[in-house]
């Protein structure tokens, strides 16, 4: 009760003064009765505090009262503390939904956003909930499947976006969570909504509460499991839409408001639920209030990447405290140790001739006004241009690739890639801080910034699962939520209004757009020491997938050798980020694509990895210079959309 009477005592405190900046408090009981005053009715003051503050005040609270709600029930219903709109991948289906109707289907936003964000939301969620049923719905699975329904739909959202710039102008900081108010015309349509689906959440007190119970005995007692499970999270998702139809993508306040009134000591279902939508109205009004105060922030920083910066550490804190056995998936590790009698040769050459494919076609095929083009007459011309792309392209999917098959065998787990467990996150961090605080960033203060946010991301993911023994679902669960903290303390810094900030953002998109041919060189040296270094460990790679005590046992200092190779996977990653940026699932894709060909001798998945790597980012790059003619979409957005599905596949088959 203390914390939450602090909390409240800041929030009001942070609001009254920022009230008071507004317009004198001698003027608010006046205004409020409507005695005297009348000279400051119709000013600019008196048209901020009540037209633009108090509805942001009262916005904040309703949709922090949703989003509470939501995330009880979505807990609640798959009994997973881990859970909310944002890990379930609600919210960004619902603003994916809501693009795409702004720009193919605007008509259908004449009478509100509501119905479309609702259909996204649940359309991402059922989507997850199919991944994750096989497994029962098990905790990682669940938050696993919707983190990545959630980067799916952000790419979609900008291939669309980077198409349609003029009609969503107004829609980029929106996605971020803005609670910034012209009126009171949205407290009006949220208020009788939520009080609506307020009761339907209240009525489903008593089934959802032996729902706690497992679902055998839950059955025993008369409970339709399956039904009631269904319509808990559909009552979850209309909370979502609403939330996202009105403000935008708030993250990890439906995560935070159930456990914080767990903590706070609502014991039964009927106490949480009313705590936890108290608490989400309280911890986003806190918040909101918190980004208007600080300098600097109140117009730039959307309230939703501040509360993603909060809710990162939270759901670390979580993890961390959160005493499930996680299982891990049947894994590759039997299958990856045991000798072949031979190199599959043949699959290499495959690979080979793939990679010579797409060279020819990022480097001869093209498209222009007059269709296409194959090594037209001006080829000298042209490939001076596209060489430098393609180049750039390749030897970033080999890198992480090659990061990726190494990361994948030395944690035994097939799911684990440099993008999901934040690596390329803290990579591009890292050379945007830098890139912030200097004048002028060279190609070897780039990869020393980068290098070192891969290697301090690396390190905090090996302490966040030292004490679980490197469990692989754990391990995927801790880097995925350092990937989010990361991305917001990116966003954050894109608020400085610096311009090498804004120059950015194509970069961070997975784009080759400023590739030159200086890059080539310090490029291929780093992909070359990376695949000697690791054809040099493949003994390691093949001993340390047994185990500790086996690798110990045949004379491995494991701990060395563990960081030897982390220390490698943090260049690849590094090199790589500089080149293409930190979007792209290459890294996953690539390890799994020499598997599927039979590649499971250490050096064969090697030399196979990089070779798979460099052909997908380059076929990704020359289809997003073609696809889509004149415009062109970034080589790592298109390795995202390929790579989303993807994993969500490896996922629903690892089960």
């Amino acid at each position: 009760m203390v914390t939450l009477a602090l909390l409240l005592l800041v929030a009001g405190w942070l609001s009254a003064r920022g009230l008071a900046r507004t317009l004198p408090p001698a003027l608010w009981g006046t205004l409020l009765h409507g005695e005297g005053g009348a000279g400051a009715v119709g000013t600019v003051p008196y048209l901020i505090f009540t037209q633009v503050d108090l509805p942001r005040l009262v916005i904040s609270l309703l949709v922090g009262v949703a989003l509470g709600w939501a995330g009880l029930l979505f807990q609640q219903s798959l009994r997973n503390p881990l859970a909310d709109p944002a890990t379930l991948g609600v919210s960004s289906g619902a603003y994916l939904a809501l693009t795409a109707a702004s720009i193919f289907a605007p008509g259908l936003l004449v009478n509100g956003s509501a119905a479309i964000t609702l259909a996204g939301g649940a359309a991402a969620c059922a989507l997850v909930m199919l991944v994750a049923r096989k497994s029962r719905y098990a905790t990682v699975n669940v938050i696993l499947g919707g983190l990545i329904v959630s980067l799916f739909c952000g790419a979609a959202a900008s291939a669309l976006a980077l198409f349609h710039e003029e009609y969503l102008s107004g829609l980029f900081v929106w996605h971020s969570g803005s609670l910034a108010q012209n009126g009171w015309d949205r407290v009006w349509y949220l208020l009788p909504r939520l009080a609506g689906l307020s009761v339907c959440a209240a009525l489903l007190l008593r089934p959802l509460a032996l729902l706690a119970l497992d679902d055998a005995r839950a059955a025993a007692l008369g409970v339709n499991v399956a039904r009631l499970r269904l319509g808990a999270i559909a009552v979850g998702v209309a909370f979502s839409a609403l939330s996202v139809s009105a403000v935008g993508v708030i993250g990890f306040v439906g995560l935070m408001a159930p456990n914080l009134a767990g903590l706070l000591g609502a014991r039964t279902l009927g106490q949480r639920m009313i705590a936890a939508p108290l608490l989400g109205g309280l911890l986003l009004w806190l918040t909101d209030q918190v980004v208007q105060s600080l300098p600097g922030l109140a117009s730039g920083m959307p309230t939703g990447s501040a509360s993603a910066l909060v809710g990162a550490p939270v759901l670390l804190w979580l993890l961390l405290r959160h005493r499930e056995d996680y299982a891990a998936p049947p894994d590759m590790r039997a299958r990856d140790t045991v000798p072949s009698r031979h190199v599959p040769a043949r699959m290499l050459v495959c690979c080979t001739l793939l990679l010579g494919a797409g060279l020819a076609l990022g480097l001869g095929v093209g498209r222009d006004m007059h269709g296409w083009t194959w090594f037209s007459d001006s080829a000298a011309t042209i490939t001076n241009w596209r060489l430098p792309r393609v180049a750039a392209a390749g030897m970033a999917g080999a890198m992480l690739a090659l990061a990726g098959s190494l990361l994948q065998r030395l944690t035994g787990n097939p799911l684990a890639s440099p993008e999901v467990l934040g690596v390329s996150s803290g990579a591009s961090l890292g050379i945007l801080a830098a890139l912030l605080l200097t004048r002028q960033l060279g190609m070897g203060e780039m990869l020393l910034a980068s290098m070192a946010g891969a290697v301090l991301t690396l390190l905090a993911v090996v302490a966040l699962n030292w004490r679980s023994g490197f469990a692989p679902q754990r391990l995927l669960l801790a880097g995925v939520a350092l990937s989010t903290l990361l991305s917001a303390c990116a966003a954050f810094l894109l608020t400085s209004g610096d311009p090498r900030a804004a120059m950015m953002l194509t970069w961070m998109s997975g784009s080759t757009y400023r590739a030159t041919t200086d890059a080539i060189a310090p490029g291929m040296t780093l992909l070359v020491l990376g695949v000697v270094a690791a054809l040099l460990g493949t003994r390691l790679l093949a001993i340390l997938p047994l185990g500790t005590a086996a690798a110990r046992a045949l004379g491995v200092d494991v701990t060395l050798a563990r960081l030897f190779f982390l220390f490698v996977m943090a260049a690849l990653t590094a090199g790589a980020t500089i080149l293409v940026g930190p979007l792209s699932f290459v890294g996953l894709l690539g390890p799994h694509l020499v598997r599927r060909l039979g590649l499971l001798r250490p050096r064969a998945q090697i030399v196979g990895a990089v070779l798979a790597g460099a052909s997908i980012m380059v076929l990704a790059d020359w289809a997003g210079r073609v696809i889509v003619f004149p415009w062109q979409v970034p080589a790592g957005l298109v390795a995202m959309l390929v790579g989303g599905p993807a994993f969500l596949w490896f996922l629903w088959r690892s089960q």
